[in-house]
């Protein structure tokens, strides 16, 4: 349960950090942070839930990353449908947060025939910079396949365990230097999910993507350094 628990918070401190300083923070006229602030929110929350509850859970919040990690030798299958289902209700009570609070303000409301609504991501049309189906599915792909890299790379028995927070939390916050303008950046099933809940319409009916995408490179990821490069006898 406590494994479940540390799941649920950290997935809740990722969305609530990362989807809140894009909702809040990221266009505020000559004080909003933009897509680069926006790319730190999202490498910090990880960052400091990995050292605050990664000792606990091993610090997942992310159901791409249960899965990768399932493929690369290091997650038990078993636990993988708790861990999956505490991560997506983690996100969407942080959503949930974030629509209180959001809606506190006048004004705000939901136009979900816009790209990025309530944060959600999307492709064609509702991608950010107009990019289609198929390069938005190769982007968060490609992107969820490298963090599975990072993440097993950086916990793995020989490296240093003590900064393996850091390279996370920093890969995370490259992956949405580069991919805000193309998907608003997902490589997150969970996160993906909560926003798209309150979103409704489009962004709803376009979430297949950002499960199918992130899962499908995170299984590729998790595969590829299991079996091409990991050490399995280390001298």
């Amino acid at each position: 349960m406590k494994k479940l628990l540390a799941e649920f918070f950290g997935t809740y401190w990722l969305v609530f950090g990362g989807c809140g300083s894009a909702l809040f923070a990221a266009g505020i006229p000559n004080l909003g942070i933009g897509f680069v602030g926006v790319s730190l929110a999202f490498g910090l929350t990880v960052l400091t839930m990995a050292y605050a509850v990664g000792h606990i859970s091993g610090g997942h919040f992310n159901p791409a990353v249960s899965v990768g990690l399932w493929a690369g030798g290091r997650f038990d299958a078993k636990d993988l449908l708790p861990y999956i289902v505490s991560q997506c209700i983690g996100a969407v009570a942080a959503a949930g947060t974030l629509f209180f609070i959001w809606s506190g303000k006048t004004g705000n409301a939901i136009d979900n025939t816009k790209a990025g609504a309530f944060a959600s991501n999307g492709y064609g049309a509702f991608s950010p910079d107009g990019y289609s189906m198929i390069s938005c599915f190769a982007a968060e792909f490609i992107l969820t396949m490298f963090f599975l890299l990072i993440i097993m790379g950086a916990t793995d028995k020989l490296a240093n365990g003590k900064f393996a927070g850091v390279a996370i939390g920093l890969g995370l916050t490259l992956i949405h230097l580069v991919s805000i303008p193309i998907t608003n950046t997902s490589v997150n099933p969970a996160r993906s999910l909560s926003q798209a809940i309150f979103a409704g319409g489009e962004p709803l009916s376009q979430v297949w993507l950002f499960w199918a995408a992130p899962i499908a490179g995170a299984l590729v990821g998790g595969f590829v350094y299991k079996n091409l490069l990991q050490n399995n006898n280390p001298e």
